[in-house]
């Protein structure tokens, strides 16, 4: 398997190669050569799998220059109860990614926030620590990571990287814009290898950053700089697995067709979901749920996607979402447009430059429909009623993301027989402020990070500032 970019100029890797370096050399994002496909006989021997060994069969066929004795290892201790640790009551901890049914046969949650910071970014990140650990030792090498995070992507790779050898971690976070509850994650870190640094800006304006790092490739090559964030492909991938997971635990044969809600901010989360679908997974339609920052709505209700710039980025009671250039959703585009990289440039030679690109008109346009993406957004309000209504109704409390997922959701409604699974993005507890607004008390929080908020905080305060982060790093590492 080989690796390639969406803007067509950079070489065919394999997959070790492409994990530690993120974005690809010409400023494309990595995506296979082609998607494997799962064949019904397939489809029938995973429906029973556990989920280590389901994404070792899924992983297997994208993952081919490490010995699968060695994937198979990292993957068993990647995926375990005591990993995902903080099962709801009533579920069974081995399941990693239970279904919770609101209604039976027709609405359900994929609770995707078992792990260690309480966020579905776990699911891909403790895996990609333990990747970049394991290869680094077989090259001899040393990596450090630059990230950009708009709440729980950042927390989640410092877990999963905090005393992992030949690794440090530089991450960039949107000064004050996060919950409390956030900061604390990252920022009460005390590992020598974890640093964390506030942007007096938005999370885009990090994002920026990062991008404009790596695109420095005398500078990325000399700090062995490498990428956390969704542009790396190996997150995608790991978060393929739990749409194959939720398709099984929610139907009884794959005869059967389910439908995800997914909230999406960055197009990471619900690109993994379309991977699935061009694999064979079967899957009705992907609906995409925004917030307030609504480019993503925007873009599959008319064809224009039209980037925001900081000073229109709403700041929201979901703020993962706060985002308005959504990094993976060029790895979409490739696929929309036929896999034609020269389409792909053209497309975001208008984006790098703060602009936008209208697809109507286009042959591409009249395609959309055949990828099954429907959407819609969510605000403030919305967020507080859809949490109240869901503790009312169904006894379930949910965090603010979701709270957006739902509310989508309802406004879809799916055929007779075809489950609609709203993917879980958090745990109620990393949104404290909101839920005591919608509900009048305190979410539940596992007696294991009880106080968090109280305990001593490591951050740097800078500019977002392409010089003085590289300046940071290099006095560093």
């Amino acid at each position: 398997m080989r690796y390639i970019s969406t803007r067509g100029q950079s070489p065919a890797l394999p997959f070790c190669d492409i994990l530690l370096g993120g974005l690809a050399p010409d400023g494309g994002l990595y995506l296979p050569e082609t998607y494997p496909q799962v064949s019904p006989a397939e489809l029938e021997t995973w429906r029973g799998l556990s989920y280590a060994d389901l994404a070792f069969a899924i992983l297997s066929k994208y993952i081919d220059d490490i010995p699968p004795a060695d994937l198979k290892a990292l993957l068993d201790k990647t995926y375990t109860a005591d990993v995902y640790c903080f099962a709801r009551p009533g579920d069974d901890p081995a399941d990693i990614t239970p279904v919770r049914w609101l209604e039976k046969g027709r609405l359900a949650l994929l609770e995707l926030s078992n792990g260690p910071t309480l966020a579905f970014k776990d699911m891909a990140m403790q895996l990609l620590g333990n990747l970049f650990e394991y290869v680094l030792e077989q090259r001899g090498e040393t990596l450090n990571i630059l990230g950009a995070t708009s709440g729980d992507t950042g927390s989640a790779a410092e877990y999963a990287m905090r005393g992992k050898h030949n690794v440090k971690v530089f991450m960039l976070s949107p000064y004050g814009k996060m919950s409390p509850f956030q900061r604390a994650q990252m920022y009460s870190l005390q590992d020598a290898n974890i640093l964390n640094i506030a942007i007096t800006g938005m999370f885009d304006d990090a994002q920026d950053v990062v991008k404009a790092v790596s695109n420095d490739a005398e500078f990325k090559a000399k700090y062995k700089i490498g990428a956390v964030n969704s542009i790396n492909w190996a997150r995608v991938l790991a978060q393929i697995v739990y749409y194959f997971k939720g398709y099984f635990a929610a139907t009884e044969t794959n005869d059967q067709q389910v439908s995800f809600c997914v909230p999406s901010g960055n197009f990471g989360n619900i690109c993994a979901g379309h991977i699935a679908r061009q694999m064979g997974l079967p899957i009705a339609q992907l609906v995409l749920a925004t917030n307030e920052n609504d480019v993503l709505d925007e873009f599959f209700k008319t064809g224009v996607y039209r980037p925001r710039g900081a000073a229109e980025t709403h700041v929201t009671s979901s703020p993962s979402m706060d985002i308005s250039k959504a990094s993976n959703f060029e790895r979409f585009v490739f696929d929309l447009v036929g896999r034609d990289p020269a389409v792909v440039r053209e497309l975001w030679h208008k984006v790098d430059k703060g602009g936008a690109f209208d697809l109507r008109g286009t042959p591409y346009f009249d395609q959309l429909p055949s990828f099954a993406f429907v959407s819609g957004k969510s605000t403030h309000a919305d967020r507080l009623a859809t949490i109240k209504a869901v503790y009312e109704r169904y006894g379930v409390m949910i965090d603010t993301h979701t709270a957006d997922g739902v509310k989508v959701a309802w406004e879809h409604p799916q055929p007779a027989g075809v489950p609609l699974v709203v993917l879980e993005t958090a745990l109620p507890v990393k949104f404290a402020e909101t839920i005591r607004e919608a509900l009048g008390c305190e979410p539940e929080r596992p007696a294991a990070l009880a106080g968090i908020e109280a305990l001593p905080q490591r951050v740097d305060v800078l500019a977002p500032d392409v010089a003085a982060i590289k300046a940071y790093i290099a006095a560093r590492v």
